[in-house]
């Protein structure tokens, strides 16, 4: 099955949701996709506790990644 994304403008949208659904198309709403406050702090906090002796090259590591 392909994914796409489109853009529709904001009055047509009502149109473009009520024809997904009657064709029987997943429809996937990005405004449904909510991050809660807490998994936002959770990533904010790790963001500040980060040190940057900690953090690694990309270049140096991204071959360690082949073949996952």
């Amino acid at each position: 099955m392909k994914e796409i994304t489109l853009k529709v403008p904001t009055a047509k949208l009502r149109f473009f949701m009520q024809l997904f659904k009657q064709l029987g198309l997943e429809v996937k709403d990005e405004e449904e996709l909510v991050i809660s406050k807490e998994h936002q702090k959770i990533v904010s906090d790790r963001i500040e506790s980060t040190k940057e002796d900690d953090l690694l090259d990309w270049e140096e590591i991204k071959d360690d990644f082949d073949g996952i």
